[in-house]
């Protein structure tokens, strides 16, 4: 089936990203740096199991091929188990993917596994544990590392890696982590540092271009591969020596929002049409029972003639988005 989900400038969305909550227990220093404080959420708290299960129903029915259940930190939701099984409920989503810090990996890889997640993506952001503590305020670098090899050990044939691209922190480290992926078949994706609305100070002493590591796999022989129709926004490369790949993600790069494929709705259930657009559209009043799901997709289709070609990163512009945890990264 054709999706509909196609905005104004032809462009067609396979890939929803849903944030299940807004809490995080890390506090990274380009996200959380003073932690989380709650009270950015509604009365009726976070989007529960059944709403879940509409919302993702809805988008599956107008073509979306994947869901990745963001946050915050997603697996701090005592229900994430059944969140991943209603989501699974739906035959036409192919991918069920979860980024998560780590922290409860390594116990509960398994039980995601049988609920039906197919993809985990972890955010590992040094391979020193001291630098890792200092950058995410946690001393839990031994237990995430433990977590990407249960994930393996549950099945999980590859496992993507988030590290954010920072100068001065990370941004030379590229051996050590070419060497940690040689032998494992792990997707490292490194993330442009984006400004948000508190952080802007700290964007402008660490953002660093991806090209400069693109540049550098180039020169030593990576190549770039092609994006299929659901795949997130990553440019990746493969070697025939490393059983691993490299994905960078450069929104500040020319034409990135071109290839656009994914819409995200908030953990209180607001459609949002760009990390960086300036409100979102509510979902939740459509929620309440299965009566309503005609509305939604009318909704949500609506909404879609008002997606903008591009966002205003460039300008300094960060729409509502406060952090990262705020939408769901």
């Amino acid at each position: 089936m054709a999706t509909q989900l196609t905005d104004a400038f032809a462009r067609k969305f396979y890939y929803l990203r849903l944030s299940i909550t807004d809490v995080c227990n890390f506090r990274c220093t380009y996200c959380l740096p003073d932690g989380y404080k709650p009270g950015s959420v509604s009365n009726n708290g976070f989007l529960s199991v059944d709403e879940v299960r509409r919302v993702t129903r809805a988008f599956a029915a107008m073509g979306t091929e994947k869901v990745r259940l963001t946050g915050g930190e997603p697996s701090l939701r005592r229900d994430f188990t059944d969140i991943i099984a209603a989501v699974r409920e739906n035959p036409a989503i192919r991918q069920i993917a979860v980024t998560t810090n780590g922290y409860r990996l390594a116990r509960d890889a398994r039980a995601w596994r049988n609920a039906g997640l197919s993809h985990v993506n972890v955010s590992v952001d040094s391979l020193d544990a001291r630098q890792f503590h200092a950058i995410t305020g946690q001393d839990k670098f031994r237990q995430v590392m433990d977590g990407i090899d249960a994930a393996f050990d549950a099945g999980f044939e590859k496992v993507k890696v988030n590290t954010v691209l920072m100068r001065d922190v990370n941004h030379h480290q590229l051996d050590t982590f070419l060497a940690w992926i040689r032998p494992r078949p792990i997707q490292l994706r490194f993330i442009e540092l984006m400004e948000t609305g508190e952080g802007s100070e700290l964007f402008r002493r660490h953002h660093i271009s991806g090209s400069v590591l693109r540049d550098a796999l180039l020169a030593r022989g990576w190549i770039h591969q092609q994006r299929s129709r659901s795949d997130g926004p990553a440019q990746v490369f493969c070697h025939p020596d490393y059983a691993g790949e490299i994905g960078l993600i450069m929104p500040y790069e020319k034409d990135f929002c071109a290839s656009c494929n994914r819409l995200r709705v908030s953990s209180v259930g607001k459609l949002h049409l760009c990390l960086f657009g300036e409100g979102g559209v509510e979902l939740r009043d459509l929620l309440a029972d299965d009566s309503q799901q005609f509305a939604l997709e009318q909704r949500i289709a609506g909404a879609l003639a008002h997606k903008k070609q591009t966002h205003f990163l460039h300008q300094g512009n960060t729409g509502i988005t406060r952090n990262l945890s705020y939408i769901g990264g």
